[in-house]
């Protein structure tokens, strides 16, 4: 069976669940194999978590760069180069997409970006904000794939795991250096593209400081905050928690929307989520034509109802 290389996406030392669905995905194809580059002993904190998750072979790729970027790039393309896997797969973020874009060019592959589900012979995207589904079939030995995090359903699959250490490229690096990094601060709160619950806000909100109703019943419900790119624009919310088609795809299990008119911008980003709660005033607001449940009213009434009603289920 043909391996299927998959790119680990990894943060201090966790793994993040869209690896998981696209070592799902990649059983579709053939045995998948896991890539995971960082510094030394990184592999040593994932392996458990993805030999759960069915990766026959791990392949161990350390480096002291800041840079992870273009050494992804470079390991990548050596193991295309060496493995003659059946497919390449990586999961949709900004680093993901030049990742997938520079290796595609590198090893003269074809490249199927933002699928939302992987077949034996093609890939499906969603496309114009999910008004059409289009399938793709790829004409070259090892296709890159970039598949939409929350599009797969995560399976188990008792893998080997396997360690092979791979070099990484001498003169692997970008000329410039990254000289400091300051992470995002995000609270307690899930991060968005792995939360199961998710409440966000629109231009409905009103304000910046009117967004604790948000954030209110998100930690009631133990969610991530969400917001429209109205919202972000008119600065009640920052860019990082931005849903939609300039912001971040998510698919969690609960969507809900709070003064959000459902502009086909952002409905490409959260309309695969499994339930979509909608409350706005408009009777005609778009976001009703995908929504499960619908409430038209005032959000800052009905909010805090269920709220209080959540808290109440707790207790």
């Amino acid at each position: 069976m043909a391996e299927v290389l998959v790119l680990v996406d990894h943060l201090d030392g966790e793994i993040k669940k869209s690896t998981f669905e696209l070592l799902t995905a990649a059983r579709a194809l053939g045995e998948p194999s896991a890539v995971v580059v960082g510094p030394a002993g990184t592999a040593g904190k994932l392996s458990e978590g993805l030999k759960a998750y069915g990766a026959a072979k791990v392949y161990v790729a350390e480096t002291d760069s800041a840079d992870f970027l273009t050494p992804q790039v470079e390991v990548l393309a050596a193991l295309v180069g060496s493995k003659d896997p059946a497919a390449v797969l990586i999961g949709v973020s900004a680093d993901g997409k030049e990742i997938a874009g520079r290796l595609a060019v590198k090893t003269d592959s074809a490249l199927l970006g933002d699928v939302v589900a992987v077949g034996a012979e093609s890939a499906t995207h969603s496309v114009f904000g999910g008004a059409f589904v289009a399938e793709a079939k790829w004409n070259t030995a090892h296709p890159v794939i970039t598949l939409r995090p929350g599009s797969v359903e995560v399976e188990n699959a008792e893998g080997a795991a396997v360690e092979e250490t791979v070099e990484v490229p001498s003169g692997a690096g970008r000329s410039a250096q990254v000289q400091s990094r300051e992470p995002v601060t995000g609270g307690d709160r899930p991060e968005l593209t792995e939360a199961s619950v998710i409440v966000s806000g629109g231009r409905g909100v009103g304000s910046a400081e009117q967004f604790s109703v948000v954030e209110g019943l998100a930690d009631s419900l133990g969610a991530a905050v969400g917001a429209s790119r109205a919202a972000v624009d008119s600065g009640f919310y920052p860019h990082q928690f931005q849903v939609g088609q300039t912001g971040k795809t998510v698919s969690p299990q609960l969507y809900i929307a709070l003064g959000i008119s459902g502009a086909i911008q952002h409905r490409a980003g959260m309309q695969t989520s499994k339930t979509i709660i909608a409350v706005n005033k408009d009777p005609e607001a778009p976001i009703f034509e995908i929504a499960d449940f619908g409430v038209v009213g005032d959000l800052f009434k009905v909010a805090p109802q269920l709220q209080e009603e959540v808290a109440k289920r707790k207790g």
